[in-house]
């Protein structure tokens, strides 16, 4: 939506799908509403759109204080630390759809763009480099296949359970880490004029996400070898999820991305880390 002076309205709505379902087991629900925020102003800002406010909806089957209260402070929380304002939303109890314990949450942000300014990819140029920076774990997307792998019927893991490729962190810790947010890093990227595309890699893996983002014609070399995985994924390998499924489906340790010409690169990486990230090469654009 066009507004006066050139400025462009942008908004998108998402949800945590079935991490629900792990906070729910875990009984711990203190994160839900940064991984929902951060899932809507996350895919918000590739645009160059900086957040302007957000809404949210939760739908119950009872209403439990104890399950909706830290939800809604940690939504609060994510709002603040990405610069958006959250104007209010909606709390749905529906006995008779919903179970007593059912949850689902969904999200609404809507931002603001300088029309002249929208990252559309158009940008995008043959060798241009892929930049990635690092995800926190799992974050919200694929947790149908997690669960299917670590916490089905019959598993010999429990969410309380320690294994040792986790470092002494319990299961549940690791897979209710909240998801990144990235806005104030990727708006702060933008200000040097020299990105041509971002993506924020969510379900359907990093190629997935990231080809979308660039023109028709071009394609893209990832090296998956390029940054060091969380180890989550190295679990989920060795309860027998293929090499190809975690491709596919998991961010694999990076969380959002950025492409840009080779020539930016060494003070583009000199600006992450002067924000407090590591920023990883991890493949190119190519014909």
């Amino acid at each position: 939506t066009c507004l006066p002076g050139g400025l462009v309205l942008a908004g998108c709505c998402d949800g945590v799908g079935t991490k629900v379902e792990v906070a729910k087991a875990a009984g711990d629900f203190a994160f839900l509403g940064q991984d929902l925020v951060a899932m809507n102003v996350n895919d918000l800002v590739t645009c160059g759109a900086r957040p302007l406010f957000f809404l949210d909806y939760i739908a119950c089957g009872k209403l439990d204080r104890a399950v909706l209260t830290p939800i809604v402070k940690s939504i609060a929380a994510a709002c603040a630390e990405s610069g958006c304002a959250l104007l209010g939303g909606e709390t749905a109890e529906m006995p008779g759809t919903y179970g007593p314990e059912g949850l689902d949450l969904a999200g609404f942000a809507v931002g603001l763009a300088e029309e002249g300014k929208i990252l559309d990819g158009s940008a995008v140029q043959k060798g241009d480099a892929v930049v990635g920076v690092p995800s926190s774990g799992v974050h919200s997307n694929g947790f149908s296949l997690v669960r299917r792998a670590l916490l089905s019927p019959g598993s010999s893991l429990s969410l309380h359970d320690r294994p040792p490729l986790l470092g002494g962190q319990t299961l549940g810790d690791c897979l209710l880490t909240p998801t990144k947010l990235y806005v104030s890093l990727a708006l702060k990227a933008l200000s040097g004029n020299v990105v041509h595309a971002m993506a924020h890699i969510t379900g359907g893996g990093l190629f997935d996400n990231i080809v979308r983002v660039i023109p028709k014609g071009f394609s893209l070399s990832l090296k998956y070898d390029a940054w060091p995985r969380p180890a989550i994924f190295s679990l989920l390998a060795e309860r027998d999820v293929e090499e190809d499924e975690m491709r596919s489906v998991f961010n694999l340790g990076i969380g959002f991305v950025f492409l840009l010409a080779q020539k930016n690169l060494p003070d583009f990486l000199a600006l992450l880390e002067k924000e407090g990230e590591k920023g990883y090469v991890i493949g190119e654009v190519t014909a």
